[in-house]
């Protein structure tokens, strides 16, 4: 029978930090992988366009030094996705200067790799000529893109799946860092390398980017360990407090899909539907049964954001009833007050009321909307301009109006509200949008992304 290949997985992003004694569990297994996923889209695209980390340097260095020291001591592999949050070059960089600092205040010697995810605008547009450009849904054709879009966007990195990893690993690489990744390539890519089944190392590889979150109680601050067998995978946490059931490992599956059978990657899909969980031990979780699918036509996503201006926001709150139950009223009557007020300008502006206590959690989608009101209001203004003064000047001048807006049944003439902070608007700096969200047909799965190997 195989060996099983054991896979450490660290936290559900780098820099979210994991308990030593977990990690310390885990090395005790005698892995055969360190890995974490670094990076997501979850945050927005602020920041792919600007080009900074979502998470904190001191904190991303602290999990990477008990990930690397550990690894080069043992031997082990070390393989880090979608670098700085979002895998840009400028996150792969910064990424990069860490490990340096880590490898020279250690004393550690050891080949690094550096997989780049960042596409040239101008490789963007031959493909879309090419018709090689689709929309992440089927049968819209370009998705609407054009060069003008292109040209707008800040980055464009596209998501690796395993086969980058794999090369790397080949090239003698000890320490991997990627660019923008498929999360579940971080983790079964050498595992596919050594022979094992790809559905299997997929579906490993998705639950163990987000480390403890299967589990129960689910953290994404903690570790969690894999093994993959011939026709298996095994979960396990790593913390006395935690156990995986057959319920949190499905319901885990379940997580960030439209489909509960279908789950799309790079060069194809998983298919769930013949899965099967069976509770191993008290605390670890058997599955069996994920198939790899591979696509007729072998596609990376493209994930591009463009800057659309600059945003100024207000925090505020009201618990005057009456207030309250015209809240519509009153923020239209604002914003056709803003709107009047700048007419002569011609300001290309977007301005928006978030209501809290009503459906600032989820806006339109909210279905109690219409349940009896909550006692007070939480009231985010926000709004967005070409420039930050031009922001700065809707904002201001809307927070005014609907402090001193007269509305029916309006008793106190003092302000209609409260103000947590001051000065009470905050330049929240530049605004992005991601611009390119497609998918790009490619013939090698390797070619987009170049590898340079560093001897530290």
């Amino acid at each position: 029978m195989k060996e099983e290949f054991r896979i450490l997985s660290t936290t559900a992003i780098l820099g979210y930090g994991f308990p030593v004694a977990s990690f310390e569990e885990g090395m005790k297994r005698d892995p055969h992988l360190i890995a974490v996923d670094a990076g997501s889209t979850d945050p927005g695209p602020y920041y792919l366009g600007a080009g900074v980390s979502f998470t904190d340097r001191d904190a991303v260095k602290r999990d990477l030094e008990l990930m690397i020291k550990a690894g080069v001591e043992r031997g082990i592999p070390v393989v880090i996705g979608t670098a700085g949050g979002s895998g840009g070059q400028p996150h792969l960089e910064w990424n990069k200067q860490i490990i340096e600092e880590i490898a020279k205040e250690q004393n550690l010697h050891f080949k690094l790799a550096l997989i780049h995810a960042e596409i040239p605008h101008e490789d963007v547009k031959k493909a879309l000529k090419e018709g090689r450009i689709h929309a992440l849904e089927p049968g819209v054709e370009g998705a609407g893109l054009t060069e003008e879009d292109i040209d707008a966007t800040s980055r464009i990195v596209a998501q690796m799946g395993i086969d980058p990893f794999i090369a790397a690993h080949k090239g003698g690489a000890q320490v991997i860092l990627a660019g923008r990744a498929y999360d579940p390539a971080v983790f079964s890519a050498l595992a596919v390398e050594q022979g094992y089944d790809m559905g299997l190392a997929t579906h490993l590889g998705k639950i163990l980017e987000c480390a403890a979150i299967c589990a129960t109680p689910g953290s994404g601050s903690d570790c969690m360990f894999g093994y993959i067998g011939e026709d298996y995978f095994r979960v396990e946490p790593l913390s006395a407090a935690r156990k995986c059931t057959t319920v949190s490992v499905a319901a885990h599956t379940l997580y960030e899909k439209t489909n509960p059978y279908i789950l799309p990657g790079p060069g194809g899909h998983l298919d769930l539907t013949n899965t099967s969980f069976e509770q191993d031990t008290e605390t670890t979780v058997k599955v069996r049964g994920s198939k790899f699918v591979p696509g007729d036509q072998y596609a990376i996503k493209l994930e591009g954001a463009k800057r659309i201006g600059f945003r100024t926001v207000s925090i505020a709150g009201t618990r005057d009833p009456v207030m309250m139950s015209q809240i519509d009223h009153i923020i239209q009557a604002v914003k056709d007050r803003v709107a009047d007020n700048f007419s002569s300008k011609n300001l290309k502006y977007y301005l928006n009321f978030t209501v809290y206590g009503r459906d600032g959690v989820m806006a339109a989608l909210e279905p109690l909307r219409n349940e009896p009101q909550a006692h007070e209001f939480g009231i985010v203004i926000e709004a967005v301009a070409d420039t930050q003064a031009q922001a700065d000047t809707i904002c201001a001048f809307a927070r005014s109006t609907m402090l001193h807006y007269g509305y029916e049944g309006r008793r106190a003439t003092a302000g209609n509200l409260a103000f947590p902070y001051s000065p009470s608007d905050f330049h929240a700096g530049e605004v992005y949008v991601f611009s390119v969200y497609h998918l790009m047909d490619v013939t090698d799965p390797a070619a987009p992304f170049a590898i340079d190997y560093v001897q530290l």
